[in-house]
């Protein structure tokens, strides 16, 4: 064992208790990032874990508004074992007022993967011709019970049992009502089914041998692309729940990130306060011949055995946070965590942290292995100037390796590398400040107020942590107003209503023969009700300026519009919330080529321009246009907005159905929803509440995440003021000694202090709530795209809780030096 070694490990044992703020900061740290990258691998590996069961087998295909033909279910049937089964939103009525459902017609060969169950006291073990086994809580809000009869379409069906376990529910994605089933027998039944009705049909194939589940899903979605099929095999499986926890995980690992180097500022001035109680055992070290790199060696000895010490600590707390998680909200996840070791976010988080650690820590290493042993026996770190320039090389390099690893390992490399480099400027903007701060309050002219005058000096005088207290606080306060931000505009997404110009409710699969009697219905439910109608059928765009989607490597993260099926209309005026930002809208007696307008940022994932085209497939008919006209959508108002509008004329022989929106007073709701569910049984009426019941579920889970997130946050930026306050403790005892000799009384020199930190705050606060209100603005418009509405009260209650902790860190330490007894104090001078 080296003699560094052994020196090392007995100071530890006898005086490293002045490290603990370095293994609380870098446990926070560690623990945040390690938690957040364990939880989302977690979600990940259930979701991958069970992507044949949410799938329903190896392979699937989807289609809008039909179902298979002969010849191509013969094809599926070649593959392997075929089921289909048919969605749909309807709704069900059992003589207490219509409810919208999620319903699903299944063939006799389904499930393939997994098992449906009936919960205990079912009469059949599923349904079969005119039966149905329905949700609990639908159950529940119909006043139903087994044995029951309720009414969906013009069919009454008998339900025999309440769902237990629907193996393939979380693949189904988005849904606005319980789920019920039927058999084919049974959807037919209800007629529900119609030309231009809004409906899925699903084709799930499970294949003799596994591994060929890419190559086949590959052949079939260039075989069946064109006819309108969207194939998907089971290792994509909720694409869609995947890609929001990836997004949330990034999120929040950015959050963990920017409180990492916040903990890092309070290492920094943890090693500093350590070494400046270290000053007389590295005198008699140079005293008795040790070499500054046998100095050096021994405090990165013991800062390399307590910084282990923290980041193992963060990373066991991590490891547990998704069981924590599942013991404590278990049932808001959207699936269940799979419980497991996840070595790479864990080594991740490690990796940060020990940088962070030593680039923050380095510096203060340098400054004291460079200090001449006579300036080191007067117990004090004299003050240095820059680093030297092999010290600078290796905190670049270190610098480097952070951005390397953060946006190396990120999802979503671009947001991270843009995060990483906001967040080194910004400290690189608070320390110019601090700097600046330092020289400016030096140059002012002598206040008249003593202790206004000595909270000014302790600002300027050689080792003041101003500089280091700027960045510390501009972190910590920049991120809280940020997350204040961002709290604040999703409860107002959460609490407001829908606003006052959205609609009760939507109409869907209203034939356009059913027009009248439904404006018939309503307006006898709700006189003066107002109803928009619009055609409506659905379609995928299936080529770009002439490139097949399905030829396409990989799509760009904001081409939404590329997934999946769309609801697409046609109209002869521009529509109502969309203004025209780019091109012309056609006439309105316009019948010649197909053109299509766009919503605007549609267009810019997709770089697309006036003039370019688009093939867009209806029923299996590729339909190509030119874009004639940009759209910017008021989507806020809830009302009937579609992303793509043709122009009319070929379109129009496509069979179609009508979207309806029915403005009238809440209060009329009720009779509404049951005049129309008498009249025409077959229309699904969705309540604009319940829709916005969903999105709030969303956005409080989102919510919830970012509180947790703020809390790590704060426990990070406390631990950095308290070490602020260590670094400077010994000049703040040798202050307090002086002025109690001098007359001095306690109030006066806590005054003094407090002064000095809401001097600092104050300064700070300016440029955290421009940056912090810049940042917020960023994820709720930009990434979350959701309406920018911060609660300034809140973000300005936030701020000033940040300057009362502040305060309170600052004044309580320094009590201590308050407590000291001059003898011993001047015996150290």
């Amino acid at each position: 064992m080296s003699i560094a070694w052994r020196l090392a490990l007995r100071d530890l044992r006898r005086g490293g208790r002045g490290l603990l703020l370095l293994v609380l900061c870098l446990f926070l740290g560690t623990a945040a990032l390690a938690g957040i990258g364990s939880l989302s691998a977690s979600l990940i590996a259930a979701l991958d874990a069970q992507g044949r069961q949410m799938l329903g087998g190896d392979v699937e295909l989807v289609v809008s508004q039909r179902r298979a033909t002969v010849e191509e279910m013969a094809a599926f049937a070649a593959e392997g074992r075929v089921s289909e089964t048919v969605g749909m939103r309807a709704m069900a009525d059992a003589g207490r007022g219509p409810v919208l459902v999620d319903l699903r017609g299944v063939d006799g060969a389904w499930p393939m993967v997994g098992a449906f169950r009936l919960a205990p006291g079912a009469i059949a073990d599923r349904p079969r011709g005119n039966e149905i086994a329905i949700a609990p809580a639908l159950a529940d809000r119909l006043g139903v019970k087994v044995g029951d009869t309720l009414r969906l379409g013009v069919a009454r069906l008998k339900v025999i049992g309440l769902i237990a376990a629907e193996p393939d529910r979380l693949g189904a994605g988005f849904t606005l009502g319980p789920p019920v089933l039927v058999d084919m027998a049974g959807l037919d039944a209800t007629r529900l089914v119609q030309p231009g009705s809004l409906y899925e049909s699903h084709y799930r194939i499970v294949l003799p041998r596994v591994e060929t589940t890419k190559a086949i899903s590959d052949r079939l979605a260039k075989r069946f692309g064109r006819d309108g099929f969207a194939v998907k095999s089971s290792d994509r499986a909720a694409g869609g729940l995947r890609r929001g926890i990836a997004q949330l995980g990034q999120f929040l690992l950015l959050v963990g990130l920017a409180a990492l180097a916040i903990a890092g500022v309070g290492v920094g001035s943890g090693v500093a306060a350590y070494l400046a109680g270290k000053t007389r055992i590295i005198a008699t070290l140079k005293v008795l011949g040790a070499r500054t790199g046998t100095i050096a060696a021994i405090f990165l000895t013991q800062l390399g055995v307590v910084a282990a010490v923290g980041i193992t600590g963060g990373l066991a707390l991590g490891a547990l946070v998704p069981a924590i998680v599942v013991a404590v909200a278990g049932d808001a996840l959207p699936v269940p965590p799979r419980l497991a070791l996840y070595p790479l976010p864990l080594a991740t988080a490690a990796a940060l942290g020990l940088l962070v650690a030593l680039l923050f820590a380095l510096p203060a290493l340098a400054r004291a292995r460079h200090v001449p042993a006579a300036t080191l026996l007067r117990d004090a770190l004299a003050p240095g100037g820059l680093p030297s320039w092999r010290v600078i090389g290796v905190m670049l390099a270190l610098v480097a390796a952070l951005v390397a690893l953060a946006v190396l390992t990120a999802s979503d490399m671009s947001l991270a590398l843009g995060f990483v480099g906001a967040v080194g400027a910004l400290i690189l903007l608070l320390w110019l400040i601090g700097l600046l701060v330092r020289r400016g309050v030096a140059r002012l002219p002598r206040a008249r107020t003593p202790l206004l005058r000595l909270a000014l000096a302790n600002l300027h005088r050689p080792g003041a942590e101003t500089d280091r207290l700027v960045v510390a606080l501009g972190l910590g306060f920049a991120l809280f107003v940020a997350l204040a931000v961002i709290d604040t505009s999703l409860s107002a997404e959460l609490a407001g209503a829908a606003p006052a110009k959205a609609p009760r409710f939507f109409a869907i699969d209203l034939q356009p023969d059913d027009a009248a009697p439904f404006r018939a219905a309503v307006a006898a439910a709700a006189p003066g009700a107002r109803i928009e109608a619009v055609p409506s059928l659905r379609g995928a765009i299936t080529a770009v300026k002439g490139v097949r989607v399905a030829d396409m490597k990989t799509l760009p993260d904001a081409a939404w519009v590329l997934r999946g099926d769309r609801t697409i209309t046609w109209s002869t005026g521009v529509p109502p919330r969309n203004d025209v930002i780019a091109g012309r809208w056609w006439p309105a007696d316009y019948r010649g080529p197909p053109l299509v307008s766009l919503e605007d940022r549609a267009a810019a994932a997709l770089g697309l321009k006036i003039g370019d085209t688009i093939t867009v497939t209806v029923l299996g008919v590729d339909v190509p246009a030119r874009i004639a006209a940009l759209r910017k959508i008021d989507w806020g108002a809830l009302g009937l907005n579609f992303a793509i509008v043709f122009s009319p004329g070929y379109i129009e022989e496509a069979p179609h159905s009508l979207l309806a929106s029915v403005y009238s007073t809440p209060s009329r709701d009720g009779a509404v929803a049951r005049d129309v569910a008498t009249a025409l049984p077959s229309v699904t009426m969705i309540r604009v509440g319940d829709l916005l019941g969903q999105i709030g579920v969303a956005l409080g889970q989102i919510a919830l995440a970012i509180r947790a997130a703020a809390a790590v946050t704060v426990a990070a930026g406390i631990a950095v003021l308290v070490g602020a306050v260590a670094a400077s403790s010994r000049a703040r005892r040798y202050d307090a000694v002086i002025l109690k000799l001098l007359g001095g009384s306690a109030r006066q020199v806590l005054t003094a202090q407090a002064l000095e930190y809401a001097l600092l705050s104050l300064i700070v606060v300016v440029v955290a709530l421009a940056v912090g209100a810049i940042g917020g603005w960023f994820v709720v418009v930009k990434v979350f795209e959701l309406p920018w509405a911060p609660d300034w009260i809140v973000v300005a209650a936030t701020l000033a809780a940040g300057v009362l902790v502040t305060l309170g860190v600052g004044v309580t330490g320094s009590l201590p030096a308050l407590r000291a007894k001059p003898a011993d104090a001047l015996r150290e001078l």
